[in-house]
C-alpha cells in the first residue's frame, strides 16, 4: 500500500502543470489570452488615432502616424480573425476580416465624409467604399457566431457542419449593413425601410433553406 501511494505521489509530481484553466465548464488556454490582449491594444490604438488625429492632413502616404495607423489596423484584423479561423476551421475568414476591417478603417480615416446624396459623382465612391467595407467586415464578424449557433441548433451532423449555409447567412448580415449605407445615401433611411430589407433577407433565406431541404430529400 505504501509503495502504491508513493508511486502515485511521484507520478503527480512528474506530471507537467497544465497550461489551461477550467472555469464554469469552459477550458481557457492561457496562451490564447496574449493574442486577444494584443488585438485589443491594436484596436484601441487604431480607434484612438482615428478619433484624436486628422490623418488626412498628415503629409505623404508614409508619414509616421499614417504608418502607425496602417500597422495597427492590419494587426488588429490579423490578431482578431486568424486565431478564430484556425480554432473554428473557417477557411477564408482571416482574409475577409482583415480586408473588411482594414478597408473600413481606411475609409473612415482618409476619405472625406460625403456631403451630398448617393448619386452625386463626388460622393458615390465614398458610399461605395463604405458599403463594401461594412459588407466584408460585418460578414466576417458574424460568421463565427452563425457557425457556433448552428452547432447548438442543428442535431444532424451535416447541417451542423454546413459551412456554405453559415457563410451565406453571414453574408446576409453584411448585405443588411451595406443596404443601410445605401438607404442613408438615398436619404430614405427609416425604420420602415430597414424592416423591409430585413423581411426581404429573411424571405430569401427561407427560400434557400426550403430548396436545400427539397434537394436533400
Amino acid at each position: 500500500m505504501m509503495s502504491d501511494s508513493s508511486d502515485a505521489m511521484n507520478e503527480a509530481e512528474s506530471t507537467p502543470p497544465s497550461r489551461t484553466e477550467e472555469r464554469g465548464g469552459w477550458k481557457i488556454d492561457r496562451w490564447s489570452l496574449f493574442p486577444a490582449l494584443a488585438a485589443g491594444l491594436c484596436w484601441a490604438g487604431a480607434i484612438a488615432l482615428l478619433l484624436l488625429i486628422d490623418l488626412r492632413t498628415e503629409p505623404g502616404w508614409f508619414a509616421p502616424q499614417r504608418l502607425l495607423f496602417y500597422a495597427l489596423a492590419l494587426g488588429a484584423g490579423l490578431l482578431t480573425f486568424t486565431p478564430v479561423e484556425l480554432h473554428m476551421q473557417l477557411p477564408g475568414l482571416a482574409f475577409e476580416g482583415v480586408a473588411g476591417t482594414a478597408l473600413l478603417l481606411y475609409t473612415l480615416a482618409f476619405t472625406p465624409p460625403p456631403t451630398g446624396w448617393l448619386l452625386d459623382p463626388p460622393d458615390l465612391p465614398v458610399y461605395a467604399l463604405l458599403a463594401i467595407a461594412l459588407f466584408w467586415s460585418v460578414a466576417a464578424i458574424m460568421l463565427p457566431f452563425v457557425y457556433a449557433l448552428s452547432q447548438r441548433l442543428f442535431k444532424q451532423r451535416a447541417r451542423r457542419s454546413d459551412l456554405r449555409r453559415a457563410r451565406r447567412q453571414a453574408y446576409e448580415f453584411g448585405v443588411l449593413a451595406a443596404c443601410i449605407v445605401v438607404l442613408a445615401g438615398l436619404r430614405v433611411l427609416t425604420w420602415v425601410s430597414i424592416l423591409l430589407v430585413i423581411l426581404i433577407l429573411i424571405t430569401a433565406e427561407l427560400l434557400f433553406l426550403a430548396r436545400v431541404k427539397t434537394e436533400s430529400t
